[in-house]
């Protein structure tokens, strides 16, 4: 289950159709972005050693990903550059609160929810875009958001009990479908 509490309206998917380009160069940054998540938590809580096991993992995947997307830029002619970045990873982050264990708990499960919220924004992809290749490509990366978003939930738990990281989770869910919903007015993955 991907904890999330909406799923992604018309007007993302309107969004992408009218803004391809845009949102496989985004894609190709969230790639990027999730991979520095990914080390940066590694190197906070490194006497955790099933995080650190599994932010190694989570670290190479990303990387390949960013590669992927990269390489299928460069077959369809599309310049890869730097973008202004939506408010979505900011708004966030902003919810994470300051004091440790509570901080671990946080960082975990919001990066549990951004890749919940790819996941979910893959499927809709690879079911709506007409374009079979990004169909495919999108059907491809789906299961490994999802097992993401299972093991920041599931690493998540080493810092507080089960009930009070699934409280949380439910309240961060909460303020994520808000993001969601508010939108952007720039075409991103999580816009």
């Amino acid at each position: 289950m991907l904890h999330l509490k909406s799923e992604s309206g018309q007007l993302w998917l309107d969004q992408v159709e009218k803004q391809t380009d845009l949102i496989l160069i985004d894609h190709a940054h969230c790639e990027k972005k999730a991979a520095g998540t990914a080390l940066n938590l590694m190197f906070a809580y490194i006497e955790d050693e099933e995080l650190c096991r599994e932010m190694t993992e989570i670290v190479n995947e990303e990387l390949e990903h960013f590669q992927m997307v990269r390489q299928l830029l460069k077959r369809r002619g599309i310049k890869f550059c730097r973008l202004k970045p939506g408010n979505y990873g900011s708004q966030l982050h902003a919810l994470i609160r300051s004091q440790e264990p509570q901080r671990a708990v946080d960082r975990l499960l919001i990066a549990g929810l951004i890749e919940a919220r790819s996941c979910e924004r893959f499927d809709q992809l690879r079911k709506h875009l007409p374009d079979a290749e990004l169909r495919d490509f999108y059907d491809s990366l789906f299961e490994s958001e999802a097992r993401h978003h299972a093991v920041y939930v599931r690493l998540a738990k080493h810092y507080a009990p089960d009930a009070e990281v699934m409280s949380r989770l439910d309240e961060l869910a909460t303020a994520e479908a808000a993001i969601i919903a508010a939108g952007d007015e720039n075409a991103r993955m999580h816009s």
